[in-house]
């Protein structure tokens, strides 16, 4: 049986978006209150993120699901994202 062509994808953190950008979350890295604290903002694997506002050297809003949050960079810095 053959197979379509695969789609390319890569692994970026989601500070390497641009504004109006997004990419499905891949993985959280940190720890577990790390996590923990991303997933009760609704930010977590599988789901799609789209930067919105990035601040020159601040936090980043982002929508998930249709909400808007603001996040440090540093938290943003540790969102892995797939993108086409």
């Amino acid at each position: 049986m053959e197979q379509g062509p695969e789609k390319s994808t890569f692994q970026i953190p989601l500070t390497d978006l641009k504004e109006n950008e997004g990419g499905m979350i891949t993985r959280l890295e940190g720890g577990q209150g790390f996590q923990r604290k991303l997933r009760t903002l609704g930010i977590r694997e599988g789901k799609k993120i789209t930067i919105l506002t990035r601040m020159f050297r601040g936090p980043i809003v982002v929508e998930v699901d249709g909400r808007s949050t603001t996040i440090g960079r540093g938290m943003a810095r540790r969102i892995v994202v797939d993108v086409h």
